[in-house]
């Protein structure tokens, strides 16, 4: 079975010049043939690391010199594309390559660059597939025997990539394996797993998926197995694993490879923390320095107007005076911000106790309900009583879980308030995540004897945060599951309203009273307990949902009915449906 790789698969565009650093391959190379200055290698590894405005302030200073050497144009024009591709911009990054194909001489290289540059801008940026191939042909035509294999193999690349996207199989294939032939050939270990994959993605799109597994599988053993790089890369390849082992029915192995990948991802946002704290550790060292330096420039002028005359020992007063009230006035503002974070410190504090007050007795609650069944377990077992077990062992089954599933809402729900969360908005069928999240609850469905049906449109596709939106319908899943009584019945299903699409999650469960819903929908930040108290709930869920809902720009609403059931609806901003 096969599947749209934009959703399932993680696609790996061509990062425009990335290749094997030998030869005159390299961008750095490119930019050392224009100029000796640090000052554009500086460009080009702000860029790399996504500083853009670091890099364009770069720009703009060299090119607001008197002395500006115009031979330098070009290779800026081309940085400044690289900054606006980097942005989003992609019409900005056009018109700045254009800049470079107007001019009168213009370096062959940098011609080169410049035609894939286009290319990648029309294709990943503003999907106009029918200008892809056009530039990608200029690039080409520009390379002749003398030319770095390298760069042949960019460009087969290239073509590989938008005819992939055109669903040109035969024509992608071809470039593909013509890119990998000459990456293997130079040994670009980097280079080769990423053509691997995308070969791996074009068989899994057009159903080979016996051929997409081996490939894939390639992509990942490119790595040495200990290898501490490449982390986005291998945690892109075992998520392509998991998918196709799961489309295959291989479900031990998709999730181990799923459960890879996360380790990986996890791995990779614990870096970047690390990253932030290095880099605002650096700033704060640099301020303390500046301050030193002032403090020892006030200092080198107090012992400069000691020797002065009266009038400039005026001044001197006058001066220290005026750095009092400079002092003065910056202690109150302090006073100020330190009385303000108080506030908001008091604030805190008080959702975090009564956050604790309601989690610690609901935990409590479910470990003396573990209790108390345990020795009716025992008791049981004693008597061979064993038509008993089976009850218990369901109903400790139920505790355990409502239990995990509130200590993972307390974790999401700290990451939120810290602002720790990884936020990524992208288009995804909702069919497919919904498929994702209940593959997870279908033992505790059976469990339960409740009939479940998956009514989502296979057409339905939105703008959100994929991990958030699994955490949102996770809870509200759970919650149809706990208010559900056995052999009942939950459903969820889609409707297209304006540009959203509605996933409504219906059951026929106990309800809620009008109160209550009122309650729920409220935009009060305070924690609630769920209506019926002999089920596990702090309200920590409900207000974690609608905290993700409002970050994906959705909205919330529900419809019940008391002793009937509940429709929780939940709309998404629709996505368009080609690309």
């Amino acid at each position: 079975m096969s599947a749209n790789f934009s959703l399932v698969l993680f696609l790996l565009y061509i990062p425009l010049l990335s290749f094997a650093q030998n030869g005159n391959c390299t961008r750095q190379d490119l930019i050392k043939s224009f100029s000796k200055s640090e000052k554009l290698l500086e460009v080009d590894e702000f860029i790399t690391k996504g500083k853009n405005e670091e890099a364009f302030k770069i720009i703009r200073d060299i090119n607001s010199k008197q002395n500006f050497d115009q031979s330098l144009s070009g290779i800026l024009f081309f940085l400044e594309a690289q900054i606006h591709n980097n942005n989003g911009s992609f019409n900005k990054s056009l018109e700045a390559y254009n800049k470079i194909l107007n001019k009168e001489s213009t370096n062959k290289d940098l011609l080169f660059y410049t035609y894939l540059g286009i290319g990648a801008s029309y294709m990943s940026g503003l999907r106009e597939f029918e200008e892809v191939i056009p530039n990608y042909k200029k690039a080409e035509a520009l390379l002749d025997s003398n030319s770095c294999k390298i760069k042949k193999a960019l460009v087969y690349e290239a073509l590989g990539t938008v005819n992939l996207l055109k669903e040109n199989l035969k024509d992608s294939e071809s470039y593909y394996l013509k890119a990998l032939n000459i990456y293997l050939k130079e040994r670009n270990v980097l280079s080769t797993a990423r053509t691997y994959n995308n070969l791996g993605n074009l068989y899994f799109e057009h159903d080979f998926d016996q051929k997409a597994k081996v490939y894939f599988l390639k992509a990942l053993e490119s790595f040495p197995i200990k290898d501490s790089t490449n982390i986005h890369l291998r945690e892109k390849f075992n998520y392509n694993l998991f998918a196709v082992n799961e489309y295959l029915g291989n479900y031990k192995k998709a999730i181990a490879y799923l459960e890879k990948s996360n380790s990986l991802r996890d791995s990779i946002l614990n870096r970047d923390k690390v990253w932030e704290i290095a880099e605002y550790d650096k700033k704060l060292a640099i301020s303390e320095k500046q301050k030193e330096l002032t403090i020892l420039g006030a200092e080198n002028k107090a012992k400069e107007a000691q020797r002065n005359a009266v009038f400039i020992s005026a001044a001197v007063l006058l001066l220290l005076l005026g750095v009092s009230m400079y002092y003065y006035i910056q202690k109150v503002k302090t006073n100020k911000i330190i009385s303000s974070q108080n506030e908001t410190l008091d604030n805190l504090n008080a959702t975090k106790d009564k956050l604790f007050s309601i989690v610690s007795h609901d935990l409590r609650s479910s470990v003396n309900a573990l209790k108390s069944n345990n020795k009716t377990l025992i008791n049981s077992l004693q008597t061979k009583n064993l038509e008993k077990l089976d009850g218990l062992l369901a109903s400790n089954s139920s505790i355990v879980n409502g239990a995990y599933n509130l200590l993972d809402n307390l974790l999401n729900w700290a990451m939120l308030q810290t602002k720790q969360t990884y936020f990524l908005i992208e288009p995804h069928r909702l069919h497919h995540l919904v498929g994702q999240v209940v593959f997870n609850y279908e033992a505790l469905l059976k469990e339960k004897e409740i009939t479940f049906k998956n009514q989502v449109s296979k057409n339905a596709k939105v703008l959100i945060d994929k991990e958030s939106f699994k955490i949102i319908l996770r809870n509200f899943l759970d919650n149809a599951i706990k208010f559900t009584q056995k052999n009942g019945e939950i459903s969820i299903l889609s409707s297209l309203d304006d540009d959203y699409w509605q996933v409504i999650i219906e059951d026929n469960g106990l309800g809620m009273r009008a109160d209550k819903k009122a309650e729920l929908l409220s935009d009060s930040k305070l924690l609630s307990k769920k209506e019926n108290e002999g089920i596990i709930g702090t309200g920590l869920g409900m207000h974690l949902c609608k905290s993700y809902i409002k970050k994906n720009k959705g909205k919330f609403d529900i419809e019940t009915q008391f002793g009937i059931g509940t429709k929780i609806i939940v709309s998404l901003p629709k996505a368009d449906v080609d690309g």
